[in-house]
């Protein structure tokens, strides 16, 4: 599996969003036919909530990959 970091700005970002700018998906559009097709887990549970809001200290898997959420100040 895959191990993407993603540094997190504000307080959250929409899980459809994570997907296209952690690489997984081209479009939110395609994030959201991810989690509609049930490709998507948040913390290993499956996620269908095409908005959810993700924050920092989350993890989400989809693809063989595996988003680590994190602080963006954490990264430093």
């Amino acid at each position: 599996m895959r191990d993407i970091r993603f540094p997190l700005a504000g307080e959250y970002v929409e899980l459809c969003n994570l997907l296209k700018l952690g690489g997984l998906a081209d479009s939110s559009g395609q994030g959201k036919a991810l989690v509609a097709a049930g490709q998507v887990k948040v913390d290993g549970r499956p996620e269908s909530r095409k908005t959810a809001k993700i924050r920092a200290g989350q993890t989400v898997e989809c693809l063989d990959a595996r988003i680590a959420v994190i602080a963006a100040d954490a990264d430093h």
